[in-house]
């Protein structure tokens, strides 16, 4: 892999809940109350290339959105680091992490809750690079038009608000707002998940065309394991806060090594005359409050050793370029 342009280490992030004043009054009486510590990501390790598309999947609470939003600078990481192009982003100085945090943007999942319904479009779209001095103001609506076009919308109705378009074309809105300060990486948190299918398809190919036109690199975190292969280099399979598979996209497809990847991949719908037998992961994913010793999936693994249930296993290469935390890799 050539130099990455982010790559995050030991990355992790905890949300903590202290006790409120009746929780503390009654442990002064002897309840058994203490303070909750969410575990949502756990020391992740991830590079990715520039111009490369990786793809982030697991189920639902594993800390997909957490690890994105972490790398786009909405939260901040409990432990760990961020580097963006060879450096640690704490080491920049503030005009140089500003510049980074404009170079890393997020489209999010919901494009009617992450606009402000009170905005007409030229306005979301024109004031972050207004504000950022990369546009000067006398020539935003120029520089709106052109984006709008880029994300195939007509310049004619920036002056419209959010709730006068359909959710494909609120979609594409949040795209152009995010291309508007001129980034190099895009997180896109489950980018299609609250679309057709149909218009699905429209904004994937709207990604790949931009990816080509504006060298973009992303970080796509989806639930859906179509989208994820039609578009990624790379596929993460993460579980409990924690990457457990990282391989180029056909070859984990084809071939997966871990446990949980296998299982989730067997889950998938297929279109195929064979007759296949629905064998659903068994158990419930452990709450992230009190997560299980060892590796994270041993409860539901058919392969656990006495060994998983005690020692967490590490992230480490099994065969060229693919990556893999499970002890039956030991025993091969």
């Amino acid at each position: 892999m050539t130099r990455p342009i982010l790559a995050v280490s030991g990355l992790s992030k905890r949300f903590e809940r202290k006790l409120d004043v009746v929780e503390r009054f009654a442990r002064r009486l002897g309840a058994s109350v203490d303070d909750s510590v969410l575990h949502a990501v756990s020391g992740v390790d991830l590079a990715v290339a520039e111009g490369e598309v990786v793809g982030l999947v697991g189920e639902s609470g594993c800390g997909k959105s957490t690890l994105g939003r972490m790398v786009a600078g909405l939260l901040t990481p409990s432990d760990g680091s961020i580097q963006w192009r060879g450096t640690d982003l704490r080491d920049l100085p503030p005009a140089g992490r500003h510049e980074a945090n404009l170079k890393i943007q997020m489209v999010f999942q919901d494009p009617m809750a992450s606009l402000n319904p009170r905005l007409r479009v030229a306005d979301i779209i024109g004031e972050a690079p207004v504000v950022h001095g990369l546009v000067p103001r006398r020539e935003a609506a120029e520089a709106v038009a052109e984006m709008m076009r880029t994300v195939g919308l007509d310049p004619g109705y920036m002056r419209r608000y959010p709730h006068q378009f359909s959710g494909g074309q609120r979609q594409r809105i949040g795209i152009a707002r995010a291309l508007a300060v001129k980034p190099d990486f895009l997180v896109c948190d489950e980018s299609v998940a609250a679309l057709d299918v149909s218009i699905q398809a429209q904004i994937i190919n709207l990604f790949m065309r931009l990816r080509e036109e504006l060298r973009l690199t992303y970080l796509f975190i989806s639930h859906d394991l179509g989208v994820v292969q039609h578009i990624s280099d790379r596929t993460a399979i993460m579980y409990l806060g924690r990457i457990v598979e990282l391989a180029p996209t056909p070859e984990l497809f084809a071939a997966p090594n871990h446990p949980y990847a296998r299982a989730l991949l067997d889950e998938a719908p297929r279109v195929t005359l064979e007759k296949r037998r629905f064998a659903p992961i068994r158990g419930e994913i452990p709450s992230p409050l009190n997560p299980p010793a060892g590796c994270p999936f041993h409860p539901r693994c058919p392969h656990a050793m006495p060994r998983c249930s005690q020692e967490r296993p590490d992230l480490r290469e099994v065969a060229p370029a693919r990556w893999s935390a499970c002890h039956l890799n030991d025993t091969l």
